[in-house]
């Protein structure tokens, strides 16, 4: 198994915490998973050229993070937000909703520390640590069940009319649907067994 499947594969579902709609994973429990499959990685704050690690636009300021793993690099970046996902700028704004103004607060250091975290915790899942929490699931896929499909062909090789092909065709997709192996053995006894009937 690669080490992205192996990353991609891992619950950690009990150290994410939902907050205004979003997930967030723990920095430290993400860190700590990550260095058990790659020991010599490395993480970088990007920063400007004052050494501040935030850049500034009339859209907002941003961050980003660099993750180094066995000669892979990934970047990342993430807008620092306030606690309605607004963009977050060195002074504070004001923008109209339907329900009238609303004011979003100038960030300070603290926001741009969380904003760095979280952005390193989406950066390592680059390489397949909590994918599947960007992806808006719950858990990690799992892999599909084997399926021994020796018994659901027979069933369809036995079939003596198209009705019973049918039969037997639709039972063994049901039972192997998420099987692609299995299925495509019963896919071919299937047409194997229409021309036959033919």
């Amino acid at each position: 198994m690669s080490k992205y499947a192996e990353l991609r594969k891992l619950d950690v579902s009990k150290y994410v915490e939902q907050k205004n709609g979003l997930s967030y994973l723990s920095w430290s429990f993400a860190w700590d998973e990550f260095k058990k499959v790659y020991p010599d990685a490395t993480y970088e704050i990007v920063k400007d050229v004052n050494n501040l690690p935030y850049f500034e636009s009339d859209a907002g300021a941003m961050v980003y993070t660099k993750v180094t793993a066995e000669g892979l690099t990934y970047e990342m970046w993430l807008p620092i937000m306030d606690g309605a996902n607004k963009a977050m700028k060195s002074a504070p704004y004001e923008y109209q909703t339907r329900y009238g103004a609303k004011q979003v607060e100038a960030f300070t250091m603290f926001d741009v520390n969380k904003t760095v975290m979280r952005c390193l915790v989406k950066n390592l899942a680059m390489f397949g640590l909590g994918l599947y929490i960007y992806s808006g699931s719950d858990l990690p896929e799992s892999e599909p069940e084997k399926v021994d499909a020796t018994a659901l062909v027979e069933a369809i090789a036995k079939s003596t009319t198209m009705d019973e092909l049918k039969t037997s065709f639709a039972q063994a997709y049901k039972v192997a649907s998420k099987d692609k192996d299995a299925l495509k053995l019963i896919n071919d006894a299937k047409e194997l067994k229409k021309k036959e009937l033919a």
